[in-house]
């Protein structure tokens, strides 16, 4: 096998780099022909694999097997006992085996791994197989391996979430509640203590009210002040920031390091409750000894903690609401007099009705999130799991990777029709001509609802305009006019109408406006809708369909985009007569819209080599910033990443000019995405930039249109294809 090694990739290069006459196997052209051909295969593998061989156990691997490695020192020709020194007490029986000639396959096995600065959890899934000569005899190991542990910690999260869950909703005091829920958080962590405290009006002095403990430790239920346990405590608390420490001697000055050892505190975990403005409470696992905490551990308990303290405020709306309604009845017996009193004593106690009812529909909306998103999390899932299936034809991978993007394009949109109802999307207004649109989404209609259901549309003589989101107007429309199809069993009429130069009714108990304002309305001659039916048709997940007929999204997404475009949406009905849905936008002058032009003048060099761009990738997210900052350079970019704005605006210079795009994360600690965007433009009026977010306040409140957007979750394709746009090149 003369000149063998003719593979490409990364791994390749070293191994025909690397000194092998110096190690037991000798230069590459003496190798075993068994090991060349298995160095062929794995090589030609994109799955992650190493061969470990001989008694010395070299080790060499394929490109796929570098993320394992992480930041690991060079393990190309060391032993394999070196390379995962800090596990090999775990691993080595299982080498063992493989070299007596058994192949072992384990799933999720959990190992405590340094590949970093500091160690870390990760589970594997793996197989151990023998590499045998031409006399069967065991010269080796080929180890083929799959990182699961983004996958393991998922599940853990949630099985964890479910588990508080359920053994609180039926619950209702809210000491029960925050007894079970820290008794279980702290089971999961394996901490000393998990504690919940009250903070005082001045925002110092706090009350540990409760506490679970492992058996054996202190309870620390008692008085405290913040100040004590110093300034990096009270700094970020009173921001609203969790505090972390994972060794007080080495993270803390001495007399804050003192507080927590009085109480027995080496490492903490410490969350705020921020309301109104003000910290209100805290919630804090503790533990004995130093130790790391994780960003799923973090992540983890700031979910425990928001599932907790809904579920108590929850508790209290209720318990509020039945002393409200004992106190009413007390008062029914008293006399005259206390006419006043009883009155406030009735607003306190509808206040706290409305508080229990928002709860609940929060509640409803959980429920109906939780159960689709399950539902697609089990096709991704099952997806994934016939994927890792040895041998599955080219025919099943593309299926089953199909089912995968498909179902992600399906979340995407649901989580897209959610933030549309609370009014909480990013929108890109533009002004328009709307009667040329809704001539449009007619013709469209005619198609979509069937030869049976004629659509007619009628416009006015004049022109009229709005500034709206024009994507999510035609969704509106169309969200309507499926629900009056459906309405409609498959015939009648569907009547589509523009008016203009009107007032906003009052609708619904919110008030109206004198204007103008244009109405599309929407006639159908279905079943109509029936009066208790009208009380809840934009809520979402409210649905009169038969299963898999709808998401009771459609509707709710048609009131979320009218309130924040700044109009409503009404509704009348006749039951066997049919329904009219009226939507009201604010009308436009388009005249008064001046748009904004670029320079066309403005001369701008760029940084990048002739025919190479250079991409400055701004996120937050580990997870996410790698991720986006591969995609960029398989596309083929040279990239840079930066972990905040501050750090981007050191990279990208004061002109600007170090970089041809910038791709940036929305929301982030310190300065925004957004400002982030504005300080470059002030710096080079012409740079690109693409803002990237799956929600954004900012966003949702001054939209976008100054700047690309790129909504989560994005695809490669997705990206590519705004980078060529962006740059000039598609």
């Amino acid at each position: 096998m003369a000149n063998w090694l003719r593979s490409e990739g990364l791994m390749a290069d070293k191994i025909r780099s690397h000194d092998w006459a110096s190690t037991s196997l000798g230069p590459l052209h003496a190798w075993p022909d068994v090991l060349k051909t298995t160095v062929l295969l794995m090589l030609d593998s994109h799955f992650p694999k190493s061969i470990v061989w001989g008694p010395e156990l070299i080790t060499i691997y394929n490109d796929g097997f570098l993320p394992i490695l992480g930041d690991k020192p060079e393990a190309l020709g060391r032993p394999f006992s070196d390379v995962w020194h800090e596990v090999w007490d775990e691993v080595k029986p299982i080498a063992d085996a493989a070299f007596a000639g058994h192949a072992t396959y384990i799933e999720n096995f959990p190992l405590i791994i340094q590949r970093t600065q500091t160690p870390e959890p990760a589970y594997f899934t793996f197989c151990y197989s023998p590499i045998r000569d031409s006399s069967a005899n065991v010269v080796g190991m080929l180890d083929t391996v799959t990182e699961t542990t983004t996958t393991v910690l998922l599940g853990q999260r949630l099985a964890v979430l479910d588990a508080i869950a359920s053994a609180v909703v039926n619950l209702t005091e809210p000491e029960e509640i925050l007894a079970v829920t820290m008794r279980l958080a702290a089971e999961y962590l394996k901490v000393t203590h998990c504690a919940y405290a009250d903070m005082e009006a001045d925002e110092d002095a706090f009350y540990i009210r409760d506490n679970w403990t492992v058996a054996g430790a202190a309870s620390i239920v008692g008085p405290y002040h913040l100040r004590d346990f110093g300034e990096l405590a009270v700094s970020r608390l009173r921001a609203g920031q969790p505090l972390v420490i994972n060794d007080r001697a080495k993270d803390l000055m001495p007399q804050a390091a003192a507080s927590f050892e009085a109480i027995g505190v080496a490492a903490t975990i410490c969350l705020p409750l921020i309301k109104g403005g003000r910290l209100t409470a805290l919630m804090a696992v503790h533990d004995q000894a130093p130790r790391v905490w994780t960003t799923f551990e973090l992540g983890l308990l700031s979910e425990v903690t928001e599932l907790s303290w809904a579920h108590i405020e929850r508790a209290r709306a209720d318990s509020a609401v039945r002393e409200g309604l004992a106190e009413l009845e007390l008062l029914n017996t008293t006399l005259e007099q206390r006419v006043e009193e009883r009155s406030a004593r009735l607003l306190h106690t509808e206040a706290a009705l409305r508080q229990s009812q928002k709860l609940e529909a929060i509640g409803q909306l959980t429920g109906g999130v939780a159960h689709d998103f399950n539902n697609l999390l089990t096709i991704i899932r099952a997806s994934v799991d016939f994927l890792r299936m040895p041998n599955l034809s080219a025919a099943r991978q593309t299926r089953y990777m199909n089912a995968v993007s498909d179902t992600v394009d399906r979340a995407s949109k649901l989580t897209s029709q959610l933030l549309a109802f609370s009014r909480r999307q990013p929108l890109n207004p533009q002004v328009f001509n709307v009667g040329e649109r809704i001539r449009s989404i007619g013709e469209m209609l005619d198609a979509l609802t069937g030869a049976r259901i004629h659509v007619n549309v009628e416009l006015p003589d004049q022109p009229c305009y709005i500034k709206a989101d024009s994507s999510q107007f035609e969704t509106a429309l169309v969200n309507i006019a499926l629900n009056a199809r459906d309405a409609m069993e498959g015939h009648g009429q569907l009547v589509l109408r523009l008016e203009q130069g009107l007032e906003l009714p009052p609708v619904r108990g919110h008030a109206g406006s004198s204007g103008p304002f244009i109405a599309v309305s929407l006639r159908d001659t279905g079943t109509g809708i029936s009066a208790r039916t009208l009380e809840h048709i934009f809520e979402p997940f409210f649905t009169t369909k038969e299963v898999g007929r709808g998401t009771g999204l459609g509707l709710s997404q048609v009131f979320g985009f009218a309130k924040q475009s700044g109009g409503n949406v009404e509704v009348s009905s006749v039951l066997e007569q049919g329904s009219v849905f009226t939507l009201y936008l604010p009308e436009v002058e388009v005249e008064a819209i001046i748009p904004t032009l670029p320079n066309e003048h403005e001369e701008v060099v760029l940084a990048a080599a002739p025919g190479r761009y250079r991409v400055l990738v701004v996120e937050d997210n580990l997870e996410v910033g790698g991720f986006a900052n591969q995609i960029l350079q398989d596309l083929g970019y040279e990239t840079a990443w930066a972990a905040n704005a501050e750090e981007a605006l050191v990279m990208i210079g004061p002109k600007a000019l170090a970089f041809d795009a910038v791709f940036s994360d929305v929301v982030m600690p310190g300065m925004t995405g957004v400002a982030l965007a504005g300080e470059l433009r002030r710096r080079r009026a012409q740079l690109p930039v693409i803002l990237a977010s799956g929600y954004s306040e900012e966003l949702a409140e001054g939209g976008y249109s100054a700047f690309e957007f790129l909504a989560k979750p994005y695809s490669a394709d997705q990206l590519a294809r705004v980078l060529a746009r962006v740059l000039g090149k598609g």
